[in-house]
């Protein structure tokens, strides 16, 4: 063979990490976190074992990258939103329900599917999960909450609770679209006009003034 072929077994080095991460988010979703296999990410990367091993020292610390580098960034620029917004907390919080719908709309809603399948069996991924992920959404929705809440915007509510009621529908989105979706016969489930649906029976919820 010619040596100048590329081949898939010569890529560009610091492409690798995203390249198995993408693979490792393919075969998550596809086949759960226990039946996934390092080679099998590995093969869908166009990698050897052995290379992915020299990025991703075990099956555990494969995920949390996947979990790092697909959900964390998005959490991260919401949090940089909520610091630096001067408008409107209704306009604040329907940017961050596009932003989760869209997210979880996607492949990557797969995620949350897996860690509420796989907890039990896996407890340190699902604490790793509540620590990275769910703590800090419910944190930044209390957030929104509260702050519309002293602006006048939204009426008093118990807070701690209504961040429940905030993110359920988005995490019934990603469970329907990566478990019975594929399964029936309605149209695909829109996760965007879900979240603004929702949005609109929340800020009628919310709303401050007499009722």
């Amino acid at each position: 063979m010619d040596q100048r072929t590329p081949t898939r077994w010569r890529r560009r080095k610091d492409a690798r990490p995203e390249e198995i991460l993408a693979a490792a988010l393919e075969s998550f979703a596809e086949r759960g976190f226990a039946a996934t296999r390092l080679e099998d990410v590995a093969a869908r990367a166009g990698i050897s074992k052995g290379t992915l091993y020299l990025y991703f020292k075990s099956k555990e610390e494969l995920f949390k990258a996947v979990v790092r580098e697909t959900l964390l960034p998005n959490l991260a620029r919401i949090e940089a939103l909520v610091e630096t917004f001067e408008g409107p907390s209704p306009l604040l919080l329907e940017q961050l329900l596009l932003t989760i719908s869209g997210v979880l709309g996607s492949r990557i809603g797969a995620i949350p599917k897996l860690v509420i399948a796989e907890a039990g069996n896996f407890p340190d991924l699902a604490r790793f999960y509540f620590d990275e992920v769910i703590q800090r959404g419910l944190g930044l929705i209390a957030t929104i909450l509260r702050r519309g809440i002293a602006r006048g915007e939204f009426r008093a509510i118990d807070v701690d609770r209504a961040v429940f009621c905030v993110i359920a529908p988005m995490l019934v989105a990603a469970l329907w679209k990566n478990s019975l979706e594929p399964y029936g016969e309605a149209p695909p489930l829109d996760a965007k006009a879900l979240a603004r649906t929702h949005l609109d029976l929340l800020l009628r919820g919310l709303q401050a003034g007499e009722r």
